[in-house]
C-alpha cells in the first residue's frame, strides 16, 4: 500500500498501457451524457471544425481516470481516499475513435491536513497524450490519501 508518507514530490508516473478509444463507446458515452451532434453522427461532425466524429471532453476525462486507476494498481496500490475535485481542466486537441491515450502524472505538491491528521492532500498534474505523442488534455488533480502514521506530524 502506498501511503502519504511514501509519496515524493516531483515523481512522474505513466499509465501502464494505452487506452484504445472505440467508435462504439464514443457514441454510447455521448448519447448518455453529452448528446451533441459531433459526438453522435459522422455527417454532423464533418460539418464542424472536428471534421469527424470526436469523443466528448468529459469522455476523455473519464478515460483518463480509468488510466490513472490502472496505473495505481499496476505500480503499488495507493491508499487513495478519493478527491475533492480537479483544477484547470483543459481539452487541448480532439480525441477520435481509434486514438490510443496514455497519461503522464506528476506529483506537484503534498501537505498534511491539520483538520484531518489521518489524511494528506496531494496535487498532481495529468497530461494526456494520443498515439502520436500529441497533448490532448491536461488537468490538475487534487487527491486525498491516507496517512500511515496520523499521530506523527512530519515536515513536508
Amino acid at each position: 500500500m502506498k501511503y502519504y508518507e511514501d509519496m515524493v514530490v516531483g515523481t512522474v508516473t505513466h499509465s501502464p498501457r494505452p487506452y484504445k478509444v472505440t467508435r462504439e463507446e464514443v457514441i454510447d458515452f455521448a448519447s448518455k451524457y453529452d448528446p451533441q451532434p459531433f459526438h453522435l453522427d459522422d455527417e454532423a461532425a464533418a460539418k464542424t471544425f472536428f471534421g469527424k466524429l470526436s469523443a466528448s471532453g468529459w469522455h476523455t476525462a473519464a478515460m483518463t481516470m480509468r488510466l490513472m486507476v490502472e496505473s495505481w494498481k499496476d505500480q503499488e496500490e495507493s491508499a487513495s481516499l478519493g478527491s475533492p475535485g480537479v483544477d484547470e481542466l483543459r481539452w487541448i486537441k480532439p480525441v477520435y475513435p481509434g486514438d490510443e491515450l496514455r497519461v503522464e502524472t506528476t506529483l506537484m505538491s503534498k501537505r498534511r491536513m491539520k483538520s484531518r491528521p489521518e489524511m494528506g492532500l496531494t496535487k498532481t498534474q495529468q497530461k494526456v497524450f494520443n498515439q502520436n505523442d500529441e497533448l490532448v488534455m491536461t488537468m490538475i488533480g487534487n487527491g486525498l490519501i491516507k496517512v500511515r502514521n496520523p499521530d506523527v506530524m512530519e515536515d513536508d
